[in-house]
């Protein structure tokens, strides 16, 4: 399989978009177009794994023929033949596995809501630490991490809260590679704080997650399909936010969606944001739509759950996570809180490699 993925009539069109994003690159004009440097930045990123791997390929391939012409002559370079044939094997595969099929929004930003559900306050709570889990995570893999709305309860949980993750570099693989599987139902069993009996009590929580596109231009919005509200913010934050009118609420009127941001200091940046937000939205549902309608008939594959679905449980009296699409179990709890996401995310990243490979 590898050997006909890695042949010349699979990969030209890789080297000829990388020799040309190359030659973009190096035109000075590029930086006079912000959107579209970004855009052949991201690009380039995107295949420079492949380039290189692809560069090793080549090489390896080239030692194993010299070492085996070598060794006709010279049986000092037939030790050279295993260790060449392996490494050949192993960038072929790798190669393979870097050019099976993708997430076209695997490289992109997301926006990322926590939303309290059934369980009042412990609800509440329970999607702060979630909130929290998804920042530390970000921090350990170096993102930036915007609040752009909250609302809290009485005990300082969250009923909702929006948060804007980007990586500070342009990377094949992105936040959304990483991230995109987190959208569903998250429940908790754990004694509440308000609980005076100890009893365990299971809970809910809801998240929602959209590729952030990079220009809101990207997706269409009708100025007279909304209705932009502003408001005294009500977070933290000092003079300047909390005392004017600065929180905008837009409502997307045709289909019912409200995007409320309140952590800039003016009504304009707020506007700015919640457009964001919107347009990633409005994005990822005609997104899913589409997919939706070309999926009719066969069954779906991970990243496409229904939101309503429980998609894993956190179990504090055990201190286990399960992901209930894949089997999943640890026992790690507190490290996973604490943002140690990846063994889970990995697999799950590994189970959607396999669908995408076996859809072939």
């Amino acid at each position: 399989m590898a050997d006909k993925i890695t042949a010349p009539s699979a990969i030209d069109d890789i080297l000829a978009e990388y020799a040309g994003l190359e030659t973009q690159l190096s035109d000075p004009a590029l930086h006079n177009d912000p959107a579209e440097a970004r855009r052949v930045g991201k690009r380039f990123a995107e295949l420079a794994p492949i380039m290189s791997t692809y560069t090793k390929l080549t090489t390896a391939r080239d030692d194993l023929a010299a070492a085996r012409e070598l060794a006709a002559d010279d049986t000092s370079f037939a030790a050279e033949v295993p260790g060449l044939e392996q490494q050949v094997e192993e960038l072929a595969q790798t190669l393979t596995d870097l050019l099976a099929p993708r997430d076209p929004h695997d490289s992109d930003d997301v926006v990322l809501e926590v939303k309290s559900g059934e369980g009042g306050e412990e609800s509440a709570l329970f999607a702060a630490d979630l909130a929290r889990m998804y920042i530390r995570y970000a921090e350990r893999h170096g993102w930036r991490v915007e609040i752009l709305d909250t609302n809290i309860s009485d005990l300082g949980g969250y009923k909702e809260a929006t948060l804007s993750i980007t990586s500070r570099e342009p990377s094949r693989d992105g936040v959304w590679s990483r991230l995109k599987f987190e959208g569903g139902v998250h429940r908790v069993q754990r004694v509440p704080v308000t609980e005076s009996q100890g009893r365990i009590h299971t809970s809910a929580a809801g998240v929602l997650i959209y590729p952030e596109p990079d220009e809101v231009e990207q997706v269409q919005i009708d100025e007279s399909d909304l209705r932009v509200d502003v408001y005294r913010s009500s977070g933290k934050g000092g003079q300047g936010v909390n005392t004017t009118d600065s929180a905008v609420r837009i409502t997307h009127l045709p289909t019912g969606i409200v995007v409320t941001c309140q952590n800039e200091r003016s009504q304009l940046q707020n506007k700015a944001r919640a457009m964001q937000v919107l347009a990633a939205r409005l994005q990822a549902m005609a997104e899913e739509q589409a997919e939706a309608d070309a999926a009719a008939g066969r069954a779906s594959q991970i990243r496409t759950v229904d939101r309503s679905e429980r998609i894993r449980t956190y179990n504090f009296p055990e201190n286990r996570i399960t992901d209930h699409r894949i089997g999943f179990k640890a026992h790690n709890l507190d490290a996973v809180l604490d943002g140690e996401l990846d063994p889970v995310l990995d697999a799950l990243g590994e189970a959607d490699r396999a669908a995408r490979l076996a859809a072939e």
